[in-house]
């Protein structure tokens, strides 16, 4: 028996292990930590779950979303979620809350450059997710909040859905009471947005 078991062991340790599935890490604040939902699974990064397996697609998704975060939140926070993780994608979703703070545009910018970096050091491509908000800091404020992400998209030569809410920030059957949350209704429209830019990144 001892020698039988002996065997086994140097038997199993020359079977490869079963590589783990790719992962895909969203890394975004309350729009996709689904903030304001009964339950998580009606989220977007939980439907984008389903729909990668719908569609014969083997990746893992990690939603490392935290409602409330900023960019400055997020570089911080990012390093560790890479070296953790190995994420071959990165859905990249901040920037809101540093607008609706009023937050220096340049240190945005900077972020979300910096997070597109280390996410590409590590071996990551980016799929950066823009935002736009309300003028209440005035038009100049609110239009160049709108460009960062598409200036820093064309600099680091990162896919960008320009305007994650598209088609749902203004139709209020599809919104939360705040005005800033898409709510069960919206989450697959969220998706929509979204999967049109991941879609190409993706490997079967």
């Amino acid at each position: 028996m001892k020698r039988l078991f002996v065997l086994w062991v140097l038997m199993a340790a020359t079977i490869p292990a079963r590589a783990e599935m790719p992962a895909i890490l969203v890394f975004g604040d309350s729009l996709s930590a689904g903030y304001g939902l009964a339950h998580v699974e009606q989220g977007w990064v939980e439907l984008l779950r389903t729909k990668l397996k719908q569609e014969g697609y083997g990746y893992q998704v990690i939603n490392a979303s935290v409602s409330g975060e900023t960019t400055a939140g997020g570089l911080a926070r990012l390093p560790r979620a890479l070296s953790l993780h190995h994420p071959q994608i990165v859905i990249l979703e901040l920037g809101g809350n540093d607008g609706l703070r009023a937050l220096p545009l340049d240190q945005m910018r900077d972020n979300l450059r910096n997070m597109i970096e280390l996410s590409a050091a590590s071996g990551a491509r980016t799929l950066l997710l823009g935002m736009r908000i309300p003028p209440n800091y005035g038009p100049d404020y609110t239009e160049q909040f709108r460009a960062v992400f598409v200036d820093v998209a064309r600099d680091k030569k990162t896919p960008v859905v320009p305007f994650l809410l598209a088609d749902i920030a203004l139709t209020p059957a599809l919104m939360q009471a705040d005005g800033i949350h898409a709510n069960e209704q919206g989450q697959p429209k969220l998706l929509d947005n979204v999967w049109p830019a991941l879609k190409p990144l993706l490997r079967r």
